[in-house]
């Protein structure tokens, strides 16, 4: 087995510039963290990485990317959720900053569920693990 390298790359940094940039989540907050004043009732994406294994003979970084959904009613949420899920899907075989995209698999698609920090808030989680190649 390979040494793991002693950085990964940052997962939810890369994921977050993928979404930023794609145009129909234009206006979305996308980050790693709620903004100050989030209430649950805006439209966002929040990205997680929830784990993952490092594949040492062939450098692969495998995260499980979460994506937390919110926007003001259910059905923008829905629409939100499969947004963001088309954007990180379509990264398959992509350069994206120093990682090349081996492999995009979904786990778990939207799943709507309660979320107990925010009361108001309308959520759809998204379970994807990506392939990244890691630079030796």
């Amino acid at each position: 087995m390979t040494t793991p390298p002693s950085a990964f790359p940052d997962v939810e940094k890369l994921v977050v510039d993928v979404l930023k940039a794609d145009p129909a989540l234009a206006g979305v907050t996308v980050a790693a963290q709620a903004p100050a004043g989030f209430d649950g009732t805006q439209s966002a994406v929040l990205v997680n990485r929830r784990g993952g294994a490092w594949i040492g003979d062939l450098h692969l970084d495998k995260p499980l990317i979460e994506f937390e959904v919110y926007a003001p009613n259910k059905p923008a949420a829905h629409i939100l959720a499969n947004a963001a899920r088309k954007s990180l899907l379509m990264t398959l075989g992509k350069q994206i900053g120093n990682s090349l995209v081996q492999d995009v698999e979904e786990m778990d698609g939207p799943r709507w569920t309660p979320d107990y920090l925010y009361r108001g808030a309308n959520r759809y989680l998204c379970l994807i693990r990506l392939s990244l190649t890691v630079a030796p």
